[in-house]
C-alpha cells in the first residue's frame, strides 16, 4: 500500500470541513482560502477548491460578495452563512468524537 495515496483520501475527506474553519473566522478571497489550507500542509489546487465552494454556497452554507480590487477584477469573497455556522458547529462536535474514538482505539 502507498501511505502517500491513504494520506491524500484523509486530506480529502476532511477539505470542506477546513474550509467551513477557515471561512468561521473572515470572509476570504478563494486564493486566502488555498495560502491558509497550503500553509497547513493541506495540498489544495484551485481546481479542486472552486468545486468545494459552490457546493457549499448551493447547500446554503456559504454566501459571497463582489469586492473591488485595486489590482484588476473585482475578486469574489466568500462568508458563511447562519446555517453555514450551525452545521459548522455540528462538525466541530463531530470530529471531537472522531479523535476521540481514534485516540482510545490507538490507546488499548
Amino acid at each position: 500500500m502507498d501511505i502517500e495515496n491513504t494520506k491524500a483520501q484523509m486530506r480529502k475527506g476532511i477539505l470542506e470541513y477546513c474550509i467551513l474553519s477557515v471561512l468561521s473566522k473572515a470572509s476570504c478571497y478563494a486564493s486566502d482560502i488555498i495560502r491558509e489550507l497550503r500553509e497547513a500542509e493541506l495540498i489544495v489546487v484551485e481546481g479542486t477548491l472552486y468545486p468545494l465552494l459552490t457546493r457549499q454556497k448551493n447547500a446554503g452554507l456559504l454566501s459571497y460578495r463582489w469586492e473591488e480590487s485595486q489590482q484588476g477584477p473585482p475578486r469574489k469573497y466568500y462568508e458563511l452563512t447562519s446555517e453555514g455556522r450551525e452545521y459548522l458547529a455540528g462538525l466541530d462536535k463531530s470530529w471531537d468524537e472522531l479523535v476521540e474514538s481514534v485516540r482510545l482505539i490507538r490507546n488499548r
